[in-house]
């Protein structure tokens, strides 16, 4: 119950969330849909510029080829910004997916040639 002049513990005080805090949970939430790191490829790393209760982020991602690229990038958005927003409660207008690196699957190109 509120006593008259009193603020309620929940009501004191801001919380902040650090821009790199936010950069390692889209980084997990990219790792967590590609399932996979390409043979020799790095994982997801992620920037992040928070601005009061929304993020801005871009992921960079190594991805095998052939595949479905288009899909797998619409994938990290998706899993980026539903993480970010439960974790982190913040708005995600935008993220952007960058691709760093294609690494093509050899037994994909062996199959390719057989065909």
């Amino acid at each position: 119950m509120a006593v008259a002049g009193r603020i309620e513990p929940a009501e004191r005080g801001a919380t902040r969330i650090a821009d790199r805090v936010v950069a390692k949970i889209a980084a997990q939430a990219a790792r967590e849909v590609l399932d996979v790191i390409p043979e020799g490829g790095a994982p997801p790393r992620a920037t992040v510029t928070v601005h009061q209760e929304s993020a801005r982020v871009r992921v960079s991602v190594e991805l095998g080829y052939p595949g479905d690229l288009g899909g797998q990038c619409r994938a990290v958005r998706r899993q980026v910004t539903e993480r970010v927003r439960a974790l982190a409660g913040m708005e995600v207008p935008e993220v952007a997916v960058q691709i760093e690196r294609l690494h093509a699957d050899a037994g994909a190109a062996d199959r390719r040639r057989i065909r």
